[in-house]
């Protein structure tokens, strides 16, 4: 996948699972893991306005390196 950030805003988050969703600013929904956040919190708010990288997991794109903005 690209090195480049792309930027976005969190659409959902799961804490109990860790699981949530990313809203890009092209329209594209993509799915992430806490430990994906870049700070270490394993939490982050529906709402978030956020800078992920791409990056095929296990089976699929997901967001990394998610970093608050």
């Amino acid at each position: 996948m690209s090195d480049d950030f792309l930027e976005g805003s969190v659409v959902s988050f799961d804490d109990p699972t860790g699981l949530g969703t990313v809203l890009l600013d092209d329209g594209s929904r993509v799915p992430f893991h806490c430990v994906s956040i870049a700070d270490g919190t394993r939490s982050i708010d529906a709402g978030t306005r956020v800078r992920v990288r791409l990056a095929f997991r296990v089976v699929r794109v997901e967001a990394v390196d998610i970093n608050r903005l």
